[in-house]
């Protein structure tokens, strides 16, 4: 199962994601992210924890997502809540340095 929902907030744009992000999913989060970016906001919180599973799919969603928020520096995709595996992951892909990871979303949120 997944799911995705999405919150604007006065500082950024929360976008949480639940279940397996994989070649069938990906494409839901390129749009959740994409609705963003074409409303002129790029300050976007992408809380993880209840991710399961993320195929290289998603990761390549995160980076184009991460490359548009920081073009003409107007805004970050900040990653919060990821859960151990997918840390690994991300270290793995050698993501790690690339993106800011927080331990809660209110922290997350905070950065902005």
């Amino acid at each position: 199962m997944f799911e995705i929902s999405t919150k604007e907030l006065r500082r950024c744009d929360v976008v949480r994601v639940k279940g397996r992000v994989n070649s069938e999913t990906a494409p839901e989060l390129k749009a959740a992210f994409d609705a963003i970016m074409n409303a002129g906001r790029f300050k976007i919180v992408l809380n993880l924890g209840d991710v399961t599973f993320m195929s290289s799919a998603g990761l390549r969603q995160l980076l184009d997502a991460l490359k548009t928020c920081k073009r003409w520096n107007r805004g970050n995709l900040v990653l919060a809540n990821v859960p151990v595996n997918l840390k690994e992951v991300l270290d793995l892909a050698g993501l790690t340095e690339l993106f800011l990871i927080y331990d809660d979303e209110t922290d997350a949120v905070g950065s902005f």
